[in-house]
């Protein structure tokens, strides 16, 4: 048995020691009530887990919502628990939050983060993310401010999301060449039927600069759980249209076929296995998945806990090259 959640991973070269899977914490304040939120998160730390990711414009796509939900909710679990101390907390700013609270300018960043701050209830970020590259800005600028937020002890370390290959190296060159803060993360999309993105060339990036990577939609977005596979599958939650249009097609089906063989094989479940496939996977740190019950967050603990055999992997990378 492998020592799961327990486990820690450097992320990049900030310091940072990280469990192997991240919690998602997209779904607090929008599919999440603030009481299911408290128990999932002391779930979370006390199964071993201690690396949570959200956003301050989670959730603002919500019908009524203004963002800031999730930081929140998030806020008032450390106020009401204590537990500061046995989380890596990593938050993210640049997505649109309004007209003209958007982008990584370093105005923008400086209220932003008080802004983050304070709906956390807490006086530091451990990873502030810049959530999508703003080509507008230059990034001596806005590494030079996540520089002064470094110093101030408001933020540990800095991480980037949505970067392509080109910029990320640009970014990383340009923090060496003048001396700034560079991103020890990354934050692609990547899973079983999303490969394609990363692998082509973020990864040579990320393991040849020893950048730590948490990798979203882990379980794209449900689908490798095995719950969509028919059309009419889609009724089953708030994001499944959009779930069954994107993956539901020959090759969705032969990677859920994998899967099923190898979680009948290991008496685990198809989300686990696809877990533990990227767990391992080169320059991967900790992918991110999301939990909305209890049961749910049994079954990402019980996948940080899964080895898989060699013609495990080798099936699954069949199906899903």
């Amino acid at each position: 048995m492998s020592a799961g959640l327990h486990q820690r991973r450097p992320l990049g070269r900030s310091g940072l020691q990280v469990s192997p899977l991240a919690l998602g914490c997209n779904v607090f304040g929008w599919t999440v009530d603030e009481a299911t939120t408290f128990s999932l998160l002391d779930a979370w730390v006390d199964a071993g887990g201690n690396l949570i990711d959200t956003a301050d414009v989670y959730s603002i796509w919500a019908p009524g919502h203004v963002g800031g939900e999730s930081e929140t909710l998030i806020g008032r679990w450390l106020a009401k628990g204590g537990k500061r101390d046995r989380i890596v907390l990593a938050t993210k700013v640049g997505k649109p939050m309004g007209p003209a609270l958007k982008g990584l300018k370093p105005d923008y960043i400086r209220s932003a983060v008080e802004a983050s701050l304070k709906r956390l209830q807490t006086d530091h970020i451990d990873l502030y993310q810049s959530h999508d590259d703003d080509a507008e800005t230059p990034l001596a600028e806005t590494l030079a401010v996540f520089g002064e937020l470094i110093r101030a002890g408001k933020v540990r370390a800095i991480g980037a999301s949505n970067y392509s290959a080109v910029r990320l190296e640009e970014a990383l060159r340009t923090s060496a060449a003048q001396g700034l803060p560079r991103y020890e993360s990354l934050q692609p999309l990547y899973n079983l039927v999303d490969r394609a993105a990363y692998e082509a060339e973020l990864q040579a990036v990320c393991t040849s600069h020893e950048v730590g990577v948490i990798n979203f939609y882990g379980l794209a977005a449900g689908f490798l759980t095995g719950k969509y596979r028919r059309p009419e599958d889609a009724d089953k939650s708030a994001r499944g249209k959009n779930t069954v249009a994107r993956y539901l097609n020959r090759r969705g089906l032969a990677v859920l076929a994998a899967l099923d063989e190898v979680a009948a094989r290991c008496r685990a479940t198809p989300g686990q296995v696809a877990l533990a496939w990227q767990m391992v996977q080169p320059g991967i740190t900790a992918p991110i998945a999301s939990a909305t019950t209890l049961a749910q967050m049994a079954e990402l603990v019980a996948a940080a806990q899964l080895q898989l055999l060699p013609e495990d992997f080798a099936l699954l990378d069949r199906a899903s090259a």
